[in-house]
C-alpha cells in the first residue's frame, strides 16, 4: 500500500450531512434553495450533531444534469448566489465547528465548457477523447468545426475529459497514453482546481465518478495512479484536507490516495450489494440489472446483515488505519430510507444501526426527519434514467415547516425547483424539533452519544454476536448494540451479559443473557 500522510485527525469523528442545494433551503423566494438558505439554517445542522457538510456541484453549469455538467470550475452557479455568499457560508460553517466539502465533478465537464468549445473547434487539442472520424459506437458527433465524434462520460452533454487510455488499440487510434499532453493538462487542472477552492477555506472535496477517469483501465491501475499523484501532492500543500470518492470499492480507492470511500448502490465486484442489501426494498431508484434481493430493513424478516458485514469485514481489512468507509443512509441517485411501503416506525432502527456501527455516517438531508421518497415525478435536469431509475424523487424540497411549500413558501408552486411531498402528515422540521420523541430528536441523542463515545466510532472494535434477526454486536468491549429491523419479536441467548446499563433503547430487554427485542425495535446498552 502506498504510504500517505495520515488522515486529518477531525475525519474519524466525521459525521457526514449530504445538501442537494437546489432542494435545501430557499432564502429568495425564487423556489430554488441557494447559499444563504444554507447559511441560515446552519443552527439546525450544528444543533443536531453535524460537523462536516458536502455539497451537491454548485459551479456554474447549463443544469442538463443538475449541476454535474460544469461549465466553469471557479465560479459559482448564479442560481446559488456569488462566491462572496459562499465564502461566507463557509465561513459561518466554521464558527459552528462546521467543515464544508464540496463536489468536484473530475471525469467530464458541460458541452458548453470553454476547453470543449475550444477543443471542438481545433483538432490539434487533446483535453477531450476525439475520433478524427466517424463515429464509432458511444461517441456523439461533433457540434463545431472539428470532425469525427467525442466520447461522453455520462449525458452526451457531459463530454468526458481526456486522462488518457490504460491499453493502445492500433484498430482505435484516439486512443492516448495517460501521460500525452491532453492527459497531462488534465490532471494539472484538477490540481489547479482544487488548489483554488480549498485556499478559500473548503476543507476538501467528494469527487464524482472517481473511478472513470482513465478508460480500458482493468482494476483502475491508471486512474488509481493518478489519485495517487493528487493525493501526495495534496498531503504536500493541503495536509488538513481531506478526498471523499464516488467510487463504491474502498479497498481500491482508498489506497489509490482517497482518505474515505462510500458504500453506494453501484460498485464493487458485487455491483453495490452492500448497500443495497441493507436499504433497497425494490422500490425508488432501482436499476433493472440488479438481481432482486429481500434487505434487511424490511418489515418481512427475510433479509440478512451478512452480505454488508462481510463486505465491511473485507474493505476495513483492506484499509486497516489508512483510511475510512463511509455508509449512507441515502444519496441524491438513490431511494431515500422512507420508500415505498417501508414506514416511519421503521426509520429508528436504521439510524440506531448506521449510528453505532464502525463506518463514517453520512446523513442524507431530510433523512432525520424521515423525508419520503416521492414516486412518479416528472424529469427535472437529468433526474430520471429509466422506468425505474427516477432519482426526482430522493431530491424534494427539505421539509422546515408545514407550510404548502415547505420552506420554499415565498415562491409560486409552479417555480419549485420540485415538488413537495403533498401528504398532510408529511414529517417536518418544526413539528419534529418540538417532540422528543420525535426521529429528529433520536438522531440527535444519536450523534450525541456517538461523538461522546469513542468506542462507537470508526476506530472501536466491533464482535458480531448474532448476524440475523436480532442484529447483536458489542462495540469497543464495552457496548451492546441490538437491531431488529423486522416486525416480529425476536430473541437471541448470549453468553452473558449479566449487566447492562440502557442508553438508548426501544422496545429490546436483556435478561439473564437473552436478548428480546419487539418489531422494529433497538437497544444501546453499556455492559456492566
Amino acid at each position: 500500500m502506498t504510504s500517505f500522510r495520515p488522515a486529518p485527525a477531525w475525519l474519524a469523528d466525521a459525521v457526514f450531512y449530504q445538501i442537494y442545494p437546489q432542494s435545501f433551503a430557499d432564502s429568495n423566494g425564487d423556489g430554488i434553495g441557494d447559499f444563504n438558505g444554507i447559511a441560515e439554517r446552519l443552527d439546525h445542522l450544528a444543533w443536531l450533531g453535524i460537523n462536516t457538510v458536502w455539497i451537491n456541484p454548485c459551479f456554474a453549469s447549463p443544469f442538463r444534469d443538475a449541476g454535474y455538467d460544469v461549465s466553469d470550475y471557479l465560479s459559482v452557479a448564479p442560481r446559488y448566489g456569488s462566491g462572496d455568499d459562499l465564502a461566507k457560508l463557509v465561513d459561518l460553517a466554521r464558527r459552528r465547528g462546521i467543515r464544508v466539502l464540496l463536489d468536484l465533478v473530475a471525469g467530464h465537464t458541460s458541452d458548453a465548457h470553454p476547453w470543449f468549445t475550444a477543443s471542438a473547434n481545433d483538432p490539434d487539442d487533446h483535453r477531450y477523447i476525439w475520433t478524427s472520424e466517424g463515429r464509432p459506437d458511444g461517441f456523439v458527433p461533433s457540434p463545431g468545426s472539428r470532425p469525427g465524434a467525442y466520447l461522453p462520460n455520462f449525458f452526451d452533454s457531459q463530454p468526458a475529459l481526456n486522462f488518457g487510455y490504460a491499453r493502445e488499440n492500433p484498430a482505435e487510434p484516439w486512443r492516448r497514453p495517460v501521460d500525452a499532453e491532453g492527459p497531462r493538462a488534465n490532471r494539472e487542472a484538477l490540481r489547479a482546481i482544487m488548489d483554488h477552492w480549498l485556499r478559500l477555506g473548503l476543507s476538501g472535496f467528494r469527487v464524482d465518478m472517481a473511478a472513470s477517469l482513465v478508460k480500458d483501465d482493468p482494476g483502475q491501475v491508471e486512474t488509481s495512479r493518478l489519485w495517487t499523484e493528487l493525493r501526495h501532492w495534496l498531503d504536500r500543500t493541503h495536509p488538513h484536507a481531506v478526498l471523499l470518492s464516488e467510487w463504491g470499492e474502498p479497498e481500491v480507492s482508498v489506497p489509490a490516495g482517497f482518505h474515505t470511500d462510500f458504500f453506494l448502490q453501484f460498485g464493487g465486484p458485487t455491483d453495490g450489494l452492500a448497500l443495497r442489501s441493507l436499504w433497497s426494498n425494490g422500490t425508488g431508484t432501482v436499476n433493472d440489472d440488479w438481481d432482486p434481493l429481500d434487505c434487511f430493513f424490511d418489515p418481512s424478516g427475510k433479509g440478512s446483515p451478512r452480505p454488508f458485514v462481510e463486505a465491511w469485514q473485507q474493505a476495513s481489512t483492506a484499509l486497516g488505519d489508512s483510511g475510512f468507509v463511509s455508509l449512507p443512509t441515502a444519496n441524491h441517485d438513490f431511494s431515500r430510507l422512507n420508500c415505498g411501503p417501508r414506514t416511519a416506525e421503521q426509520l429508528p432502527t436504521a439510524f440506531a444501526f448506521q449510528l453505532t456501527w464502525p463506518t463514517l455516517p453520512a446523513i442524507y438531508y431530510g433523512d432525520e426527519i424521515g423525508m419520503r421518497y416521492l414516486p412518479g415525478l416528472p424529469d427535472k435536469e437529468g433526474s430520471v434514467l429509466g422506468p425505474h431509475y427516477n432519482r426526482a424523487g430522493s431530491r424534494t424540497p427539505m421539509q422546515w415547516d408545514n407550510s404548502p411549500n415547505a420552506g420554499f413558501s415565498t415562491a409560486p408552486a409552479d417555480a419549485l425547483y420540485l415538488p413537495v411531498d403533498p401528504s398532510p402528515d408529511r414529517p417536518t422540521v418544526a413539528a419534529q424539533r418540538g417532540d422528543e420523541t420525535s426521529l429528529l430528536h433520536l438522531v440527535r441523542r444519536l450523534i450525541t452519544l456517538r461523538t461522546r463515545t469513542p468506542e462507537l466510532g470508526p476506530g472501536g472494535t466491533v464482535e458480531v454476536l448474532h448476524a440475523g434477526y436480532p442484529f447483536v454486536y458489542v462495540r469497543g468491549g464495552r457496548f451492546l448494540v441490538v437491531v431488529n429491523p423486522q416486525r416480529e419479536q425476536v430473541s437471541h441467548a448470549l453468553d452473558g451479559p449479566d449487566a447492562v446499563r440502557p442508553l438508548e433503547v426501544s422496545g429490546v430487554a436483556v435478561d439473564g443473557g437473552t436478548v428480546s427485542a419487539d418489531g422494529f425495535g433497538f437497544g444501546i446498552f453499556e455492559l456492566g
